[in-house]
């Protein structure tokens, strides 16, 4: 039976109008029918992802109760193949279910101050303190911090290695003695992001997800797997920001020239480019873990939404520099196509540097796929602790 086949007859013995949302979806994981390229009892049947598209439309076209992806996307697209890969068998069964069910919103405590496109040089410390870790830092542009009950966290537990071999992984208790969140408002006016004091915060050693020193190796799956749900979604033809402007051409033909004209249809071939770009990124995906392709989507990515939104706003004139209203709030998700032409534009500005700024990322395109040399980097051997800080 095909894994759409299980999906209806898991419909025939579950009524989505029948039940509540949230047993619905904790029964589809139990049925191995949430991701179906996980293992068997972690909410998959250890099959190929490219069977996933089938088991979701059946889904849609039940009127199932969906997971709300858009708000936990931290942890369905960083959090959950970080546990898979490097949890413990026990960490998996503890939190991958109200992962993906959406009772519980994740966060990723990376970014610091003065650790940014240089993650690795991050300063927030870890203590070992018998069975815990004691936690001191401060963390950086956190979308979903104020509604987070678990952060993927990487902090530094030996200053005396260079920086890349003193780091450590481990998952968060937003709710711990400790963690305060603070919103970051930005250029739209709303404060999705948010920076985190950690003060003495203590974290069990049970929460530690991979060896003691390899946090960096443990991040790389985390960012790799981020670089792809941004930049690699699953869109339709038209699909996103091309979708938004191609309307408007085709709705307001007053607003038309035969510049604005060239400058669509190069934009239109570009953001199809990238579609089939991703398409063929996710069938690699099938077959093992993310690679620094990745990265080359999601550059691509930040482009497109900066071009695109900028041509909105050529198209549009004056009638374009209108804005919602300015009144300081903290969104649960980020809804590009649901908002003025104003909001996107500014909006997109930050796509050049989440996820990786395209800097670092035509860095490791430049390195890791097409092979050129490698920037000569003298803090390499350098203990952390001796570093210019």
């Amino acid at each position: 039976m095909s894994p759409a086949d299980l999906a209806r007859e898991f419909l025939t013995r579950h009524d989505p109008a029948a039940m509540e949302p949230r047993e619905f979806l904790r029964a589809r994981f139990d049925a191995g029918l949430a991701w179906v390229q996980f293992p068997l009892g972690l909410g998959g049947l250890g099959l190929p992802r490219a069977e996933q598209p089938a088991v979701d439309q059946v889904f849609a076209d039940a009127g199932a109760p969906g997971n709300n992806p858009r708000r936990i996307g931290i942890g369905l697209g960083m959090a959950a193949p970080t546990i898979l890969r490097h949890g413990t068998d026990e960490q998996r069964r503890r939190w991958l279910r109200p992962l993906w069910t959406g009772e519980e919103v994740w966060c990723q405590l990376f970014s610091e101050p003065g650790a940014g496109s240089d993650l690795a040089g991050l300063a927030t410390r870890a203590v070992r303190d018998g069975d815990d870790w004691v936690v001191d830092g401060q963390k950086v542009w956190t979308s979903m911090a104020h509604e987070a009950s678990w952060a993927i966290l990487i902090v530094r537990t030996d200053p005396a290695v260079p920086k890349h071999q003193g780091l450590t992984y481990f998952v968060l208790d937003m709710t711990a003695p400790g963690v305060e969140v603070r919103p970051l408002r930005q250029i739209t006016g709303e404060a999705e992001f948010n920076e985190v004091f950690l003060s003495g915060v203590r974290i069990p050693d049970a929460d530690r997800l991979g060896a003691v020193g390899e946090g960096w190796a443990v991040a790389q799956t985390t960012l790799m797997n981020e670089r792809v749900s941004i930049g690699g979604q699953a869109v339709p033809r038209e699909g996103g920001m091309i979708g938004v402007v191609a309307d408007l051409w085709r709705r307001r033909p007053e607003l038309r020239s035969p510049g604005l004209h060239d400058a669509l249809l190069r934009l239109w071939v570009d953001a199809e480019a990238a579609r089939l770009t991703g398409l063929r990124l996710r069938q690699q995906l099938a077959a093992g873990q993310p690679g620094p392709e990745g990265s080359a989507s999601k550059l691509l990515f930040a482009r497109l939404n900066q071009e695109i939104s900028a041509l909105e706003l050529d198209l549009l004139g004056e009638e374009g520099l209108r804005h919602d209203e300015w009144t300081m709030r903290r969104p649960s998700v980020v809804d590009f196509a649901g908002r003025t032409a104003g909001y996107r534009y500014l909006r997109a500005k930050g796509n050049s540097i989440e996820g990786g700024t395209s800097e670092i990322l035509r860095n490791i395109v430049a390195e890791r796929v097409l092979g050129l040399p490698q920037e000569q980097r003298a803090d390499k051997d350098v203990a952390w602790k001796d570093l210019p800080k």
